[in-house]
């Protein structure tokens, strides 16, 4: 049987948002035009969609275990690739203006890598992707964080958006996109108990609410309109 809540989830969309939204719909039909893509971690409780309030066809998302961007590799042989293979169609196809890298706090892929866990199965899948977080664990050593700090995950969450940002700038088409004013990178990061979100100063590295920025209170719609 299909599952109940999107059979549920698809009688409420029919009666109330498609009449409502029909004409976007059909425009939409034709192709998207989003103008930010966000990289986001798979976790069921860090929706971007519903996090800020947009509709269908005005962000383009990618989303895996603790939002991970991989630094860019020779696509030669067997490797599969499908973090770069979206990435390079946002920015490349879609020519998306903005790029906002989502962690997230309890991020369970981020425990995994900080303090390290046990296989899942044979394959190791997550131990494998989540090895891609030990420069993020490598700088926080460097800095003289160490995990017995109650804030280590928190602040390896904030490292990992950040080594995510410059694995960004190691794709070519990235690259030459921010060089020339086309693309803007950003990263944030989403407290799941409290609502809040907090952005990435790119001068700084450090994170502030988006809430209290400037000392101005913001919509976090603020974060992906920034230039």
């Amino acid at each position: 049987m299909f599952p109940e809540v999107l059979t549920e989830g698809y009688k409420t969309f029919l009666g109330e948002r498609l009449p409502n939204e029909r004409r976007k719909y059909e425009a939409l039909g034709a192709g998207q035009e989003p103008d930010v893509l966000l990289i986001g971690c798979c976790d069921s409780r860090v929706a971007p969609e519903v996090i800020f309030d947009t509709g269908p066809g005005q962000i383009f998302t990618i989303r895996n275990v603790a939002n991970i961007v991989p630094p860019a590799e020779d696509n030669k042989g067997e490797s599969h690739h499908g973090t770069s293979s979206a990435l390079e169609f946002a920015v490349v196809a879609l020519k998306v203006k903005h790029i906002v890298v989502m962690g997230h706090a309890t991020c369970g892929g981020i425990k995994a890598a900080g303090l390290g866990s046990d296989p899942l199965s044979s394959g190791n899948y997550i131990g494998n992707w989540v090895s891609l977080v030990e420069p993020a664990k490598a700088k926080l050593a460097a800095e003289g964080d160490h995990k017995d700090k109650d804030d280590y995950l928190t602040r390896l969450e904030y490292a990992m958006i950040g080594q995510s940002l410059e694995n960004l700038m190691t794709f070519d088409f990235v690259r030459e996109a921010v060089e020339a004013g086309r693309l803007h990178l950003h990263g944030a990061h989403f407290g799941i108990a409290t609502g809040e979100l907090r952005i990435r100063d790119p001068k700084t590295g450090e994170f502030h609410s988006v809430l209290a920025r400037d000392g101005q209170s913001l919509a976090p719609s603020a974060l992906i309109h920034c230039s």
